[in-house]
């Protein structure tokens, strides 16, 4: 680890003011304390965030949940709001990490952590896009078992880690960010960027902005919604293929479907085209059949992540029928 100023900041006016363009916000330091380690993350100045007073959970007056971004994710996951309204954030924060690192990260620290590669977190691989923009993609011809099979570019196959992430994803969540030139709402089905030419860039945030909060906003899916995390270990181990599936349901008929994966794009993946395909449809085996095929439409696998394509239309189907109460 490279030597570093440290400031802590009290106030989001202080915090905005400490950042600059080789700086850094710290929060839990869950992901980039081990980036620094791995000497992969470099900044020369970390500003302590930690203690600022974004750790409220509150419901909305248009009856959602405004999450703090400073809230501990084990916090979140047990919050009376969250597992009333939005039981799906919460089993995608238990299904995340150890139970000690959801003590520690935070929700905008977890919206923040970087995606996940082999090739990016070990320096000994000269070839990383993300780490050094134009030397290439070791993952293309190396081993690429855990890595991207939509939305991919030729520069770069990582996929995204977050399980809370997917979750927001499928929920329509709003991520509200400050800066110097004032405050601004992003979708998170937006938060984050498919690799394109520019992989080294994981969010739309810009680096003097800082998250302050999360919306939820109001829906019907707390009745029938489910996470479901496909991992090589039953525990602490990043998702091989998840799945985020909500239902609004009119009897037998789908009213509203969400339907987000992780662990197979560069960013928590919404699932579109199998939603539509279950709109105003009975949700029985052939209509679950047909969106499990559309939620991995495009796919791309790789020499050795082949086996996610079935995987993931397996744990969209699986997660479909738990939400819709067949399971």
């Amino acid at each position: 680890m490279r030597s570093f100023e440290y400031t802590s900041a009290r106030s989001v006016d202080e915090a905005l003011a400490g950042i600059g363009p080789d700086a850094k916000f710290l929060a839990g330091g869950t992901n980039l304390v081990d980036l620094m380690k791995g000497d992969v993350e470099k900044p020369a100045r970390l500003v302590d965030i930690s203690a600022l007073p974004l750790t409220d959970i509150a419901a909305t007056p248009a009856g959602g949940v405004r999450i703090g971004a400073m809230v501990r994710n084990s916090d979140c996951a047990s919050h009376p709001l969250i597992r009333e309204r939005y039981p799906l954030l919460s089993q995608a924060l238990l299904a995340g990490a150890s139970p000690q690192l959801r003590n520690m990260a935070s929700t905008g620290g977890n919206l923040m952590q970087r995606t996940r590669c082999y090739y990016f977190y070990d320096t000994a691989f000269d070839r990383c896009n993300k780490r050094v923009p134009g030397s290439g993609c070791a993952a293309l011809e190396g081993y690429n078992r855990i890595h991207a099979i939509l939305g991919a570019s030729n520069q770069c196959v990582a996929t995204h880690p977050s399980d809370m992430a997917v979750a927001l994803a499928a929920l329509d969540a709003m991520v509200e960010v400050l800066g110097r030139s004032g405050a601004r709402r992003i979708p998170a089905t937006q938060f984050h960027r498919l690799p394109g030419d520019t992989p080294h860039l994981d969010t739309n945030i810009e680096p003097d902005e800082l998250i302050v909060a999360v919306e939820l906003p109001p829906n019907g899916f707390a009745q029938r919604s489910h996470y479901l995390k496909v991992r090589d270990r039953a525990s602490y181990a990043f998702a091989l293929v998840s799945v985020a599936a909500a239902l609004e349901m009119d009897g037998n008929t789908v009213r509203t479907a969400r339907i987000a994966m992780g662990g197979v794009a560069h960013k928590p993946w919404r699932a579109m085209e199998a939603e539509s395909a279950l709109v105003g449809r009975r949700l029985d085996a052939a209509a679950i059949e047909r969106a499990a095929d559309a939620s991995v439409s495009g796919a791309r696998p790789l020499h050795d992540n082949a086996f996610k394509v079935a995987l993931a239309k397996r744990s969209v189907a699986r997660a479909l029928e738990v939400a819709g109460g067949a399971a």
